[in-house]
């Protein structure tokens, strides 16, 4: 695959990421309304965990992992134990909206980080400047709306904190990892994560949570980690952590619909400038090309989606 391009299954694999990692910030918001941000990062890791484990024994992917227990324990609190907290934290005081959108920043760190840890994952060219596009579109959204609201300031800095984890993991992933069948450092990880921020969880014990907050976190931890975190790590293979955190441009586009579709929230004629830069800049960051073999796909894409349903 050419540096500037992705392939077929590289755009479908960019795809199911974005939509799966966008609609998390709904179910967080949805379930620290019952829950600490600690108690649903705990249970959205305990469910993943749960989901992924026999099938990382059946298929032996977690042989080799004790090894690297220290690293695996590194990219465990970066990507993990930290992030997930501040997020549900930030939502207590942002719209899930605007939490997706400061998450937009991650390419952009990345792209910081790699001058000094990634020579390969440098931006360049139109990359970069797709890369700076989908960034003034963060800005646009984010306009000055925050500004003079402490409460809000707050939680949008602890998100912002959050994707300063979201984009060291990557790196980890592809220097470290990218030996292994990704479903064993999943895994493990998620079991790592799981002890580390059990005393955080405990620490309050909830009230009787509501079916909404419950099932949220059902769905945080089967869909929104276990299947993300597979679907983010084959991405990862094909394309680079440079070119896979772009999903990050294309998440606040499905978590801002769902926000104004579901919990009420309203962005402007800013917010709609704001997404169609986010747009371009992640079209530009990919190398600015269409799928391949578009056209020849999609009778297929049709004839499964049938199936699925």
């Amino acid at each position: 695959m050419a540096a500037s391009g992705m392939s077929a299954r590289a755009w479908w694999l960019f795809a199911t990421v974005s939509v799966v990692w966008g609609i998390p910030y709904l179910f967080i918001k949805i379930a620290v309304d019952d829950l600490s941000p600690a108690q649903v990062a705990w249970g959205r890791i305990f469910v993943a965990f749960v989901f992924l484990l026999p099938y990382a024994w059946h298929k032996g992917a977690l042989r080799g992992l004790t090894a690297r227990w220290r690293i695996l324990l590194v990219y465990s609190v970066v990507e993990i134990c930290i992030p997930w907290p501040l997020i549900g934290f930030g939502e207590t005081r942002v719209s899930s909206g605007l939490a997706a959108i400061l998450i937009a920043a991650v390419p952009l760190i990345v792209a910081v980080l790699a001058v000094r840890f990634d020579h390969a994952e440098r931006a360049t060219g139109a990359r970069l400047v797709g890369l700076f596009v989908g960034f003034i579109g963060v800005v646009v959204l984010l306009g000055l709306d925050v500004a003079g609201r402490p409460g809000e300031l707050l939680g949008s800095a602890a998100i912002l904190l959050a994707a300063i984890g979201y984009a060291i993991g990557p790196m980890i992933i592809k220097h470290r990892f990218a030996d292994l069948d990704a479903v064993g450092p999943i895994t493990a990880s998620m079991g790592v994560s799981m002890v580390v921020l059990a005393p955080f969880a405990l620490a309050s014990p909830p009230d009787s949570p509501g079916a909404d907050a419950i099932l949220s976190v059902l769905v945080l931890g089967v869909v929104c980690s276990a299947l993300g975190f597979l679907a983010f790590f084959a991405l990862i293979a094909n394309v680079g952590p440079g070119k896979a955190t772009i999903i990050t441009y294309v998440n606040p586009v499905v978590a801002v619909a769902l926000g104004v579709a579901l919990l009420g929230e309203s962005p402007g004629p800013s917010a709609i400038a704001g997404l169609l830069l986010i747009l371009a800049g992640s079209w530009l960051s990919t190398g600015g090309k269409l799928p391949p073999s578009l056209r020849s796909r999609r009778s297929a894409l049709a004839a499964a989606t049938i199936a699925r349903d």
